[in-house]
């Protein structure tokens, strides 16, 4: 949901403090809404992504999984797709209108976007306003990490990507409702933006003047 609003952890809004519904633990990154119009939980559903526009049609997979296990998870997910990846970066950082920009670097070995990764977990963990794209350079597979801390696989044959996923203990429901899909709020903290500015250069991905404009 783009334009959702973003939060401090400093709020003093007693909801928006509590990370633990039942078994699940969210990142900071993320809040329902007031009422909690959907209770955070743990699973994954399969279903078909459509683009009408170009009229093609790819199985896609979205899963949630509480924060002790999601990066584990996102980085297992990320080994299917082979030794070489292009990666988009996605930031909302400083945007008065919640649109997005994305950065892109094409032909990086996994294991060394692993190793990026790992030095940036805190970011992408629990910044609301940081997403990464991990596409195969071989075949139409594709990982997200979205801002929502959900993950989300774009692949023809989801078998290899649905073993992942159950090892980790996560369950199938076609019918279930992730957090992105009713009212929310994004966190982020002023450290944020100048972590995302680091592991772009890092990567070398797009323009870093890009990244350092300033739209709010």
């Amino acid at each position: 949901m783009q334009g959702a609003p973003v939060i401090s952890r400093n709020s003093c809004d007693t909801h928006l403090h509590i990370n633990r519904y039942g078994n699940f633990l969210l990142t900071d990154a993320i809040r329902p809404g007031p009422d909690l119009p959907v209770v955070p939980r743990e699973g994954y559903r399969v279903g078909i992504y459509l683009d009408r526009r170009h009229k093609f049609r790819i199985p896609v997979l979205s899963a949630a999984a509480s924060r002790e296990k999601l990066f584990d998870l996102f980085l297992a997910l990320l080994e299917p797709l082979g030794d070489e990846v292009d990666v988009v970066l996605e930031t909302s950082h400083r945007s008065r209108n919640g649109k997005h920009r994305d950065l892109r670097r094409e032909g990086i070995d996994r294991p060394v976007l692993a190793s990026y990764c790992c030095e940036f977990e805190d970011l992408l963990l629990n910044d609301g306003c940081t997403g990464i794209a991990v596409m195969s350079t071989k075949r139409p597979l594709e990982v997200q990490f979205d801002e929502h801390k959900l993950l989300v696989v774009y692949a023809r044959k989801m078998k290899p990507f649905r073993e992942i996923i159950r090892s980790f203990g996560l369950r199938r429901d076609d019918d279930m409702k992730f957090i992105s899909e009713a009212e929310h709020l994004h966190g982020n903290e002023p450290h944020h933006h100048e972590q995302f500015r680091d592991l772009a250069m890092r990567l070398g991905a797009g323009k870093l003047a890009a990244v350092g404009s300033d739209e709010g």
